[in-house]
């Protein structure tokens, strides 16, 4: 293994994945914050508004991430994240303030923006400059942080909310510290690493590929000698330049839709939208719901969610040790096989109507599985599957079908629930993991220890294969 120096390379793959941080507790820190805008906006008794309430910021992530990565091919990875920043600080601020409902959704959706941007740029960045040895385990820091994200919301919320003493109505709720602050406060605190994001990220330097597009070959060959040395900076700048070489440098989606460049494609939009669809982020979305139906009262709920994001941050280290060791494809096949038998499971609890603490294991173990596989292996994936000219736009694209994935499964979870009962809504999320498990198994190759370079050279001649 190369000489690597790994204090640069950490230390820029955390600036960048501050993005994450703030992916995470933007998107969960609206769970904790549920029961008292609700009240506040007088939405308690409409489901209509409270899933619009819930899933209005992915909306705004599937619009930020349809342009950034069009945006990020044409200006950059660095100009990109930097506007995440500004999207998150005013949206932590506008949320906060918000006095009515609409103007609680357009800061949503806002924050929302930050998040598609975020998601799609940083681990692309990332991936762009970490050598390939332990590329899963620098793009898995922004999963990380996306962990982190949400534990930090989860503990913010816990610290904030007050005991609501058992029985206590609308209108006591409303009049409480929870009701008129604390809430407010919830979404303001995620202000403070969403500055110092904007910060850091005027310190470390744009990607070295995204420069070698733009025939900005020294500072290119000056980046990744900062990351390996003089000899692996040539090296990589010649693998780099001859990737481009026959193809053109112009990047838009009719690209994309060529024969080659498509299946790649396909493959990403299918492992973004499984992702989603596994149906593992239910739980943290609607945690309230879950948590009280296995039986736990209002005031256990914070301790639950904080237990939950505990363990999410400790299986995403699991999956750090092992991405570049055990592969991209193991981890993937027994993450969806291993989820769809925990929901068959799942779905029986609730049938027999099972609640308590077997209930709490089963989501748990759930929570850890997916915590080291399909939540931070799909990310490393989709940031290196693509070939380099389309790198910033398919990622784009993917990224965007994650989020239309996302907020159709927050938007239909209610209806699913309703009208097929909770147990027959895992029981669908199962059948959803076995059939991901069959798709990893037959379309995904293995792509560990292999350069971008020589990863876009093996998914297109796998892909050709299919084609002929």
């Amino acid at each position: 293994m190369k000489n690597y120096n790994y204090t640069f390379l950490l230390s820029i793959s955390l600036v960048a994945a501050l993005g994450g941080l703030l992916f995470g507790y933007d998107w969960v820190v609206i769970g904790g914050a549920k029961p008292f805008y609700e009240i506040y906006f007088g939405i308690s008794d409409s489901p209509a508004l409270q899933g619009w309430a819930m899933s209005s910021a992915l909306f705004g992530c599937v619009a930020g991430a349809a342009v950034a990565g069009k945006l990020a091919d044409t200006y950059g990875r660095r100009p990109l994240l930097i506007v995440a920043a500004v999207l998150f600080s005013l949206s932590a601020i506008g949320t906060g303030a918000s006095e009515t409902f609409n103007i609680f959704i357009m800061w949503r959706i806002i924050g929302g923006l930050g998040i598609g941007v975020a998601s799609t740029i940083s681990p692309l960045y990332i991936a762009e400059i970490a050598p390939q040895e332990t590329r899963g385990l620098f793009v898995s820091i922004n999963q990380l942080t996306v962990v982190i994200g949400i534990l930090a919301a989860q503990i913010t919320n816990m610290l904030i909310t007050e005991v609501i003493p058992t029985g206590y109505s609308h209108e006591q709720i409303l009049a409480s510290w929870n009701g008129q602050t604390g809430w407010r406060w919830m979404f303001w605190a995620g202000f403070f690493p969403a500055v110092l994001f904007f910060i850091l990220m005027f310190l470390i330097p744009e990607s070295p590929r995204y420069l070698a597009k733009k025939d900005s070959q020294n500072s290119a060959e000056d980046t990744l000698a900062k990351i390996g040395g003089v000899s692996y900076a040539k090296e990589e700048l010649s693998k780099i330049k001859e990737s481009f070489t026959h193809e053109s440098e112009k990047t838009n989606f009719k690209t994309l839709f060529d024969k080659k460049a498509f299946s790649i494609l396909f493959i990403g939009i299918i492992l973004a939208a499984f992702q989603q669809w596994c149906g593992i982020n239910i739980i943290f979305n609607y945690a309230q719901e879950i948590f009280v139906s296995a039986g736990y009262s209002i005031n256990d709920l914070f301790m639950n969610i904080v237990i939950t994001g505990s363990i999410n941050l400790v299986f995403t280290l699991v999956a750090m040790g092992t991405v570049d060791k055990l592969g991209r494809k193991k981890l993937m096949l027994f993450g969806s096989g291993a989820l769809a038998v925990i929901y068959a499971l799942l779905g029986y609890f609730y049938y027999t109507s099972v609640t308590g603490f077997p209930l709490l294991l089963l989501v748990l173990l759930a929570i850890a599985i997916y915590a080291m596989s399909l939540a931070p292996i799909t990310w490393v994936i989709l940031s290196e599957i693509f070939p380099n000219r389309i790198r910033g736009v398919a990622m784009s694209v993917a990224t965007f079908a994650l989020w239309i994935a996302s907020a159709l499964l927050v938007q239909t979870f209610p209806i699913f629930n309703n009208y097929l009962g909770t147990s027959g809504t895992f029981w669908l999320y199962g059948i959803i993991c076995a059939l991901g498990f069959l798709f990893v198994f037959r379309k995904l190759p293995e792509t560990k220890n292999k350069s971008l370079e020589e990863i876009e050279e093996l998914m297109a001649s796998d892909q050709s294969k299919h084609i002929q």
